[in-house]
This record gives C-alpha cells, sequence and structure tokens, in this order.
C-alpha cells in the first residue's frame, strides 16, 4: 500500500466534476499517493460532508481536494470540520466561467483557511497536496524535486528549440 504514508482525499460535489479532476488523480497515482475519489455536496448532503471531513484525520488523510462549482461550498464546509489542509478547486460550472466559485472558495472568514488553485486548475491541487505532504515525506520530496527539474530541462529545450528558428530565420 502506502507504507504509512498520508492519503489525499479528492472530493467533488458532483460527478460532472470528475473530467476536470481526472489529470488531478492521475497526478497522484504517478506520484504514487494513495487517495479516495467521492462525490459529496455540501447542499444536498451536509451532514455527509461534515462526516467525511471529521473522520479525514483519523483515517489517514493528510490532504483534502475539494472542487466545487457555482456556490462553491464544499472545500469551505470540509475546512470547518477538519484540522488538515484543504485546497479548493473553482470548477467553471455555470454562465460566470468559474468566478463565482473561484470567489466563493477564496472569501473564507478567519479561521478556516483553505487554499485555492486556479479556475479547473486541479492538476496544480494535486501537486500542492505532493507538496504539503513531503514536509514529512522525504521520498515525495524527491520525487517533486525530480519533476520541477523535468519542468526545467522542457523550457531549456523549448528556448533552445527557439533559438534555432530566430536563427534559421535570420531574426
Amino acid at each position: 500500500m502506502n507504507n504509512g504514508r498520508l492519503k489525499v482525499a479528492v472530493i467533488m460535489g458532483s460527478d460532472s466534476d470528475f473530467p476536470t479532476l481526472k489529470g488531478c488523480i492521475k497526478i497522484l497515482k504517478d506520484f504514487g499517493v494513495e487517495y479516495k475519489v467521492m462525490v459529496c455536496s455540501a447542499h444536498r448532503t451536509p451532514e455527509k460532508a461534515a462526516e467525511i471531513a471529521k473522520n479525514a484525520e483519523s483515517e489517514g488523510f493528510g490532504v483534502i481536494i475539494a472542487a466545487a462549482g457555482k456556490a462553491a461550498h464544499l472545500p469551505g464546509v470540509l475546512a470547518a470540520y477538519t484540522p488538515i489542509p484543504v485546497i479548493g478547486v473553482p470548477i467553471k460550472a455555470s454562465t460566470l466561467d468559474g468566478l463565482d466559485a473561484l470567489l466563493s472558495i477564496v472569501q473564507m472568514p478567519t479561521g478556516i483557511p483553505v487554499a485555492t488553485v486556479a479556475i479547473d486548475g486541479a492538476d496544480n491541487a494535486a501537486l500542492l497536496a505532493i507538496q504539503i505532504l513531503s514536509v514529512a515525506d522525504n521520498e515525495l520530496r524527491g520525487k517533486m524535486k525530480n519533476y520541477k527539474e523535468k519542468l526545467a530541462s522542457k523550457v531549456d529545450e523549448k528556448n533552445l528549440a527557439l533559438q534555432e528558428i530566430l536563427s534559421m530565420e535570420g531574426l
């Protein structure tokens, strides 16, 4: 399994959020982080949301990723019931292009913090969760360092390719 490593809960307000979260789930899997994915609505199943959050720590979760659109109360509701970090993913799900969800998630009252990524930024939520867990997990920290080195190498490769094009075009 995960050798005692903390897990990540990935909770979406609706199954329609799943396509946005697929990349997030794949990143967690690629890094070897155990996760549990579920649907839970802050408005339609508030008791279930409270139960999930209250039990998260005892069930071995170190971070919760919560995705929601429109009013997007799920991340805040979960954060109200747990001491572990919650990362909110605002979903572009309405005529306001996700701005409503973004504002709902970032405007949390003092004492109930929710880290927030970009609208539909689920991949970054996974990476942030991994970075949070890596504070106490050297193996994960090493994987994150390697990941960032690969990102930098890709940028260097793109720069070299651009320099070739510029040279060939006499620019």
